[in-house]
């Protein structure tokens, strides 16, 4: 089992550890579960999927890496596939608070990199903020996404974000989650290039039209990607460093032996991630940070 869960073991009740442990207890587990792996644990458990993913959040939460506020902030998505996904916030000392991430834009992305096509609920310990409600409403869910949290009724992203502005008041445009790709290309053999170019061509960038994605490579040898998510009131856009880390955190991977990273990037986009990742990926400890666009 991976160091993160220690603490928080021992408060989960004993069934649900019976349940749980031939997947969390493995060291390479992923911070997800397939749709299988929760029916079985459904059934040793006798929890029905909300009572589930309640009893998950301490888990994710002790996901969270919080040096700066030390507010632990856990959330489980859903997935149409019936798939969850945790996530958890992360902060970076070093560099500006609008490069932290919230727990809900962590199971969100994380399940988008997954290649989930559609959520159907989250569940979070805390209250959503107004950053992560206007996040979530750029979902192809909409606003009937279902939000959960301990102690209170179910109610869907309408109820929490009234005469909603998103998307649809825009353009007709690919949703988040939606499934894209660009067709960019760098006549580059570079596995962390290729890598870099792949989360591109599937970012989400329909306002911009400035379509980003990285590769990281750490001490181990292993790649973790991430896609630029824009948002339509701008602001809450996820920058594909942040996806990355994500990925990499929610892997058990340590984000600060990152080696090496590549980002990709239009020559001509309106806007680019090139300064704002360059000094986040220094602060972490990562000086081979390299630039390609096409």
């Amino acid at each position: 089992m991976q160091a993160r869960f220690h603490a928080i073991w021992s408060e989960i009740t004993p069934k649900l550890q019976k349940a749980l442990l031939p997947y969390i207890g493995n060291d390479d587990f992923p911070a997800m579960l397939t749709a299988e792996q929760v029916e079985s644990i459904k059934q040793i458990s006798e929890f029905d999927d909300q009572a589930l993913a309640l009893a998950l959040l301490p888990l994710a939460a002790a996901c969270s890496l919080a040096p700066i506020s030390h507010f632990y902030v856990g959330a489980i998505a859903r997935g149409e596939s019936g798939n969850l996904y945790f996530g958890a916030n992360m902060e970076f000392t070093g560099v500006p608070l609008q490069q932290t991430v919230h727990a809900e834009q962590s199971a969100i992305t994380h399940a988008w990199l997954r290649g989930e096509k559609k959520l159907v609920s989250i569940t979070i310990n805390y209250s959503p903020c107004g950053h992560c409600r206007q996040f979530m409403n750029e979902l192809n869910s909409g606003t009937q996404l279902e939000v959960y949290l301990p102690n209170r009724p179910r109610l869907t992203l309408a109820d929490y974000l009234p005469e909603a502005f998103g998307p649809r008041d825009l353009t007709d445009t690919p949703l988040l989650l939606d499934t894209v790709h660009h067709g960019y290309q760098l006549a580059i053999s570079d596995e962390l290039v290729q890598a870099a170019l792949d989360a591109t061509n599937r970012s989400h960038a329909p306002y911009s039209q400035s379509h980003a994605g990285i590769a990281l490579q750490d001490e181990q040898e292993k790649i973790y990607t991430g896609r630029y998510a824009e948002n339509a009131a701008f602001n809450p856009s996820l920058p594909p460093l942040q996806a990355a880390l994500i990925f990499m955190n929610m892997a058990g991977g340590n984000c600060q032996s990152i080696k090496r990273a590549v980002l990709v990037e239009g020559e001509n986009n309106h806007l680019s991630q090139w300064n704002a990742t360059e000094s986040t990926l220094t602060a972490l400890g990562c000086t081979k940070v390299q630039r390609y666009t096409f």
